[in-house]
């Protein structure tokens, strides 16, 4: 077994990817930007993990110390124009390091593509294989379409079009075929490449049995989710901006996530051959149908065994610093709306409730003023309600949860979630309990820090509502609290 180096392991892929490989016997080297985002992660104890980013070049080699097959599945979604010079960087520095520590293997993810003319995303990721190819390091590269699973981002942007529109207005590029793969196919091709000799290299496509329309796909998803088959009317007057536009207000999918993806369907995205089963046999049970990856998806949502997701890779605001938990910030204006009850519920059952919250649960307080407001963050390009959570139970560090991102959880004392809507500041959520008596104590408190006059008028504007939401999420939170423990106890 190897040494193995993961570049990307906080994301979709890579958090899927990780646990696979340490099944498989493997040593698993892991590099974050952020040491305690892998805090909750389950396999976090069984790697070694180095802090740093792509952009450092010691960061970079000790990630490659000891190891000899190194996996790049990182790859820019943001809206920034500058992303390509900063990918292509990346790429350099990391084949540096796995120069100077002799890495004899690089796996790449890239994506199907038609030649000719590219949207800038897939060129980029294009680009990036070339500089990996071109290091003297035997390099493979995959390159996959659509991928198919619980919490892709393709996988939700069809299901929630599909759910949501019984009739959609589309772009024609609906009608482009694409050839979609289930998540468990592709994880097995990667962890596959990494038993191959030295010797094999080359660029690969991998994929499912059948290409499909897109078109094809909301109506195939309509059929295993028991749904009514939608009606597509393709269009030709729905530019790609304006269809991203469309994808951000109807799916959870934000607006510089949605550019770039309805981007790459603008061409027929389809295996060229099928090389690939030259140097790796097909999956033990065969390749996945798209129908059957949609089943499997949507039965691990059923059974809240979602492990990773699109959200979870990609936040939508700049990382802030931590809420202090001392109320006084020196040379900060601050708002702030702090409520307290105490509540006859021990603190694991208000705790219980606590890390519910969100998703098709809502927030205890007038669910149509909350999503009349995620409406409006979408309309701005933000993150709105229905990014939903990825369980339904469970909460973990770094989870995203409708437009928060939690920032810190402490079992049966604290949740913290951090805002990522389009707002002229900076805002948290804090909820907490305490023991108290025989039962406990609630706490609630959200902090904003406004940015400017905008920040100041904001906070101004929504004032009057916090006395009704606010004060009603209390008191709607402690006695749920209540009847739950009161349920459990009758049973």
């Amino acid at each position: 077994m190897s040494v193995i180096a993961v570049t990307g392991a906080t994301g979709y892929i890579g958090g899927r990817l990780v646990p696979l490989l340490l099944e498989q016997g493997h040593s698993v080297r892991v590099l974050t930007r952020r040491k305690n985002a892998l805090r909750d992660v389950p396999w976090s104890h069984q790697v070694h993990i180095v802090e740093g980013d792509l952009t450092d070049l010691k960061a970079t080699e000790e990630l490659c110390e000891g190891a000899t097959v190194l996996y790049y599945l990182v790859h820019s979604m943001s809206g920034s124009k500058n992303f390509a010079p900063l990918e292509e960087r990346c790429a350099s520095t990391l084949v540096k390091a796995a120069q100077t520590q002799g890495i004899s293997r690089l796996v790449y993810l890239s994506g199907l593509h038609p030649e000719g003319e590219l949207s800038r995303h897939l060129s980029s990721r294009v680009t990036v294989g070339r500089i990996l190819e071109a290091s003297g390091i035997s390099t493979i590269t995959l390159q996959a379409g659509v991928i198919i699973g619980s919490g892709s981002a393709s996988f939700e942007m069809v299901r929630h079009l599909t759910d949501v529109l019984p009739v959609m207005p589309a772009p024609r590029w609906v009608l482009n075929k694409v050839q979609p793969i289930a998540i468990r196919d592709a994880l097995y091709y990667l962890s596959q490449c990494a038993q191959l000799p030295p010797e094999i290299s080359g660029t690969y496509d991998i994929g499912g049995p059948q290409a499909h329309s897109y078109g094809e796909m909301m109506r195939l998803y309509a059929d295993a989710a028991q749904l009514r088959r939608p009606v597509i009317l393709a269009l030709p007057v729905l530019t790609p901006w304006l269809a991203a536009q469309w994808v951000n207000l109807v799916t959870p999918i934000p607006r510089v996530l949605a550019v770039p993806l309805v981007e790459s369907l603008q061409h027929d995205c389809v295996m060229r051959n099928r090389d690939i089963d030259l140097i790796i046999k097909r999956p033990p049970l065969g390749l996945t149908g798209y129908q059957r990856s949609v089943e499997l998806a949507l039965a691990k949502m059923r059974n809240d065994t979602v492990e990773t997701t699109w959200s979870t890779a990609h936040a939508l605001a700049a990382p802030a610093e931590p809420l202090p938990s001392d109320p006084q910030w020196a040379g900060q204006t601050v708002y702030t709306d702090e409520r307290e009850r105490d509540s006859a519920a021990s603190p694991e059952a208000v705790f219980g409730v606590i890390q519910s919250i969100g998703g098709d649960t809502g927030y205890y307080s007038l669910p149509g003023v909350w999503a009349l407001r995620g409406v409006m963050d979408k309309l701005v390009g933000g993150a709105g309600l229905n990014r939903g959570r990825r369980s339904r139970q469970r909460l973990a560090l770094g989870d995203a949860l409708d437009w928060w991102r939690v920032e810190e959880i402490v079992p049966d004392r604290l949740l913290r979630l951090r805002a990522e809507m389009r707002v002229p500041g900076r805002a948290w959520l804090e909820l907490s309990v305490e023991p108290n008596g025989t039962g406990s104590r609630y706490r609630q408190r959200a902090v904003f820090f406004p940015k400017g006059l905008a920040g100041r008028l904001y906070w101004a504007a929504i004032l009057p509502f916090h006395g009704i939401i606010f004060s009603s999420m209390a008191r709607r939170i402690t006695i749920a609290a209540q009847e739950n423990e009161q349920q459990h106890h009758d049973d």
